[in-house]
């Protein structure tokens, strides 16, 4: 059974009296333990497909199931809490709190479980550590670089132990050298500890990192790739 599966799924927008397609019967499955990149032009639809994915949004129709449990007719409560336990979220923008430090940012999401204090504490280390971070973790975002803050964000993404991760432009705001010791975490993370994740990159280089490339034209998928043990290569091309 797949972790994730869209099936027909669609998603428009109405603004004024003019009806926008972002998505048009949309079919999509990830396995547990498969690193996704979404890939297309302005407009083509890959971040309501990946806001989709992450709970953000409904489709309009279609079904959407996570770990075998259908999501799309949720409520928002319960969209929430899916949110909260099943996946982790890194932006391009990082999204930490300035007045916080590392371990304090990383801990943010646990505090929604009830979980106390002294395991946050312990497992915000931990996370930070597993990203390289464990001497930084009293510093504000200030005092870190660009790549130490997606490096937090990815702690904070990690910290709930979730199903999947998804990355919505997780290199967009490095420089490249940085970015590529982002994506040989999310590398690392995938082999070693069979961590699902799936990202949004317009950058080919990026996308390559992930063992299958979806390449997404207009609101639909033009065709799918798959990657020869992450190296670039492609084996099979469908669509």
């Amino acid at each position: 059974m797949p972790l994730i599966k869209l099936e027909q799924v669609t998603r428009y927008y109405k603004t004024g009296q003019v009806r926008v397609e972002a998505l048009k019967g949309v079919d999509l499955a990830v396995e547990k333990g498969d690193f996704v990149s979404i890939m297309g032009p302005s407009g083509s639809g890959k971040s309501t497909l990946l806001n989709i994915i992450g709970a953000l949004d409904r489709p309009s129709s279609g079904i959407y199931e996570l770990a075998g449990k259908r999501v799309d007719k949720l409520s928002d409560n319960k969209l929430a809490e899916i949110r909260n336990e099943f996946i982790g979220f890194v932006f391009q923008s990082f999204h930490l709190l300035p007045d916080l430090t590392a371990q304090a940012n990383v801990e943010l999401p646990l505090i929604y479980r009830g979980i106390s204090s002294k395991e946050r504490r312990r497992r915000a280390v931990a996370a930070l550590e597993s990203v390289g971070l464990g001497n930084r973790i009293h510093h504000r975002p200030a005092q870190l670089s660009g790549g130490e803050q997606q490096r937090v964000a990815i702690a904070r993404a990690l910290v709930g132990e979730p199903e999947v991760i998804l990355a919505d432009e997780p290199t967009g705001a490095l420089d490249s050298r940085t970015g590529e010791h982002i994506m040989a975490i999310f590398q690392k993370l995938n082999r070693e500890q069979g961590l699902t994740i799936v990202q949004v990159t317009h950058e080919e280089d990026i996308a390559h990192y992930g063992r299958r490339i979806i390449r997404l034209l207009d609101g639909e998928i033009e065709r799918e790739e798959i990657l020869e043990n992450n190296t670039g290569s492609v084996s099979e091309v469908s669509g």
